[in-house]
């Protein structure tokens, strides 16, 4: 059974509306934000989280479907997974900083540079146009695959096809048998 505060909020939703975020908010923030501290512990970040969370539940308002799920699942589906993406970011972030007491990046002469692969970009663009858009956005842009998947607006199972396909395209080049 739906409450008639939902079916308002559905309908806002529905019509692009403005006034769904204030009553989303007002009635949904709480628990919300509960569900993003059990995945994320400082608050700051937490309440980051709910903001993002916020702004791609407008995003995706009009692919809001109530028969599929009642708003609340939609909405915890939405908050969970941003805060998966948000830890998800932080640790690859916190492992891809560079230590430079440790860097050998000073240390690498010209003979131990594999020259073929210094031209990746030229390579890149001989891949059809779909394969480079998302192996740029990966590699370069140094998106999450759900970032791109957001971005590009592709189907995340989309966005690891084609970069398994990019890929070995590329291998292909680099490594011809």
């Amino acid at each position: 059974m739906i409450s008639p505060i939902e079916k308002q909020i559905i309908s806002y939703l529905e019509n692009s509306d403005k006034k769904a975020i204030s009553l989303l908010y007002e009635y949904y923030a709480d628990a919300l934000l509960g569900v993003i501290k059990k995945v994320i512990a400082d608050e700051d970040t937490a309440h980051d989280v709910l903001q993002e969370t916020f702004v791609k539940i407008w995003r995706y308002a009009k692919k809001y479907d109530s028969s599929k799920a009642k708003l609340f699942t939609w909405l915890y589906r939405i908050a969970y997974n941003t805060a998966i993406d948000k830890v998800r970011s932080q640790k690859n972030k916190t492992k891809n900083e560079v230590q430079m007491e440790t860097s050998s990046v000073y240390k690498v002469t010209s003979n131990e540079l594999n020259q073929d692969v210094l031209d990746i970009k030229k390579h890149l663009s001989s891949l059809d146009k779909k394969y480079q858009i998302v192996i740029n956005a990966l590699f370069f842009e140094g998106m999450t695959q759900q970032e791109a998947s957001e971005e590009l607006d592709i189907p995340l199972g989309t966005i690891k096809s084609r970069l398994k396909i990019g890929l070995r395209e590329l291998k292909k080049i680099y490594d011809p048998e």
